[in-house]
C-alpha cells in the first residue's frame, strides 16, 4: 500500500502501517466503540444538580461542600462541621470516604472568593496552554490547530464556572491534565508534585498516578516509578489520617452509603463526559458520537502521551462503568479537560484505517524454471 500523505498531522497515523488482517480487526473494533457509545442513550439522566441519592430533597453536593467551607470559614473544626452538614442533608456518613479529604475547603475557607476565582481560572488557563503547546507539533498548519484549541475550550467549558468552585473535581480533574501535558522522558518531577495535589484534593485522581507510575515501570523509568510511588505513599498516609479523624465524629448509628457498585456501565461513562463538556448542548446521538470519535483519535495519534491519555480514559471508562450511579456520573469530570481534543487527530487515523482494511493487494511470486 502506497504511504498517504497525512490530511491534518505532522506524520502518518498509529494504523497508517497496519497489515490488512490487523487492520480489519481495529476496524470492527472502532465499530463497536462507536456502536456502545449510544448506549448513552438509554442511560437514565443524572440526577440534577449533582444531588446525591441518599440526600435530603433540595440539597446538592454543591451546596453540602459550600455549608462545610462557610463553617470553617468561621471558625469551625472540619471534620466536626463536614459530619454535621452530612447529617443536615441526609447524607451518608459511613464509610469514611463519604467525606471529601479537607485539603480544598480549608483552602478555600481562607482565601477570599475572588482570590479562589482568579486561581481556577489561572488553572484552567495552565491547563490549555500546555495542551495547545504540547498537541502543536502534531498540527503543522493553522486550521487543525484552531480546531483543537476549539476543542479543548469545549472541554473547559466546566472547570471555569464559579459557581462549581467547591466542587472536588472540578481542581482535581485540571492538575491531572496539567501533569500529564508536561510530563516528558527525564522531565517527571513537575507531573509528580501536580498529581500528588490532585489526590490530595480527589482520591480517584488515584487511578491516574497508578497509570502513570504503571507506564514509567513498563519504560524502565525506575526514579520516575519511585517518584510515582512516593506520591501514593504520601496519599496513603493522608488517606489513613483522613479515616481516623472521620471516626472520632462518625458512630455505628451514622447512615451507610448505599455503595459504588452502580453497574450502569459504559453508557455512564460517555453520558457523564457528555454533561461535562459543552458536548450537553447538543443532541445526545451526537454527542455520544463525538465521545466515541475523540477517543479513537487518542488511539489515532502515534505519541507516548496519547498512548498514555487512552489508557487513562480507558480506566477511568472502566471504573465508571462498573462502579459510579447515576449521581456520582461526575466522576466523568475527572477526564473532561482534554478528552474532546481527540476529535481533531480523527480524520487521519479514520483514514489511512479504513485505507488499510480495504487494502486487497496480493503478492504474487513466481517462480521460473531454468
Amino acid at each position: 500500500m502506497a504511504r498517504r500523505s497525512p490530511l491534518w498531522l505532522a506524520t502518518p497515523s498509529r494504523f497508517a502501517e497496519l497489515k490488512p488482517r490487523r487492520a480489519q480487526f481495529v476496524l470492527l473494533g472502532v465499530v463497536s466503540l462507536l456502536l456502545a457509545c449510544f448506549l448513552a442513550l438509554v442511560v437514565h439522566d443524572p440526577l440534577p444538580g449533582s444531588t446525591n441519592g441518599n440526600a435530603a430533597e433540595g440539597h446538592t453536593d454543591v451546596a453540602l461542600y459550600e455549608a462545610i467551607i462557610d463553617g470553617v470559614r468561621y471558625g469551625g473544626d472540619y471534620y466536626t462541621v463536614a459530619a454535621d452538614a452530612l447529617r443536615a442533608g441526609g447524607y451518608p456518613l459511613r464509610p469514611f470516604m463519604t467525606f471529601r479529604l479537607p485539603a480544598l475547603a480549608m483552602v478555600e475557607a481562607h482565601l477570599p472568593r475572588a482570590v479562589t476565582i482568579a486561581l481556577l481560572w489561572a488553572l484552567a488557563v495552565g491547563v490549555g496552554f500546555a495542551w495547545a503547546r504540547r498537541v502543536a507539533p502534531a498540527l503543522p498548519r493553522a486550521a487543525p490547530r484552531v480546531v483543537a484549541l476549539l476543542l479543548l475550550c469545549d472541554s473547559m467549558l466546566a472547570f471555569v464556572q464559579p459557581e462549581l468552585l467547591a466542587f472536588h473535581e472540578i481542581w482535581a480533574a485540571q492538575f491531572v491534565a496539567l501533569s500529564l501535558a508536561l510530563r516528558e522522558p527525564g522531565r517527571w518531577i513537575e507531573s509528580v508534585a501536580l498529581a500528588t495535589i490532585a489526590l490530595l484534593i480527589r482520591e480517584t485522581a488515584a487511578l491516574y498516578v497508578l497509570t502513570m507510575a504503571g507506564f514509567a515501570w513498563i519504560e524502565g523509568e525506575r526514579r520516575e516509578a519511585i517518584g510515582w510511588a512516593m506520591a501514593l505513599a504520601v496519599f496513603a498516609a493522608a488517606l489513613a489520617a483522613h479515616a481516623a479523624a472521620v471516626g472520632g465524629v462518625t458512630g455505628p448509628l451514622d447512615p451507610v452509603s448505599a455503595g459504588w457498585l452502580g453497574l450502569q456501565g459504559f453508557g455512564l461513562f460517555v453520558k457523564s463526559v457528555t454533561v461535562s463538556t459543552g458536548l450537553t448542548m447538543f443532541p445526545q446521538w451526537f454527542a455520544a458520537l463525538t465521545v466515541g470519535l475523540s477517543l479513537v483519535g487518542w488511539a489515532s495519534w502515534d505519541s507516548p502521551v496519547a498512548l498514555r491519555a487512552l489508557t487513562i480514559f480507558g480506566l477511568y471508562a472502566i471504573a465508571i462503568s462498573l462502579f459510579a450511579r447515576l449521581d456520582t456520573f461526575y466522576w466523568g469530570l475527572m477526564v473532561a479537560p482534554v478528552l474532546l481534543v481527540g476529535l481533531v487527530f480523527a480524520p487521519d487515523g479514520l483514514r489511512d484505517l479504513i485505507a488499510a482494511a480495504l487494502d486487497r493487494r496480493r503478492v504474487r511470486v513466481q517462480i521460473v524454471g531454468r
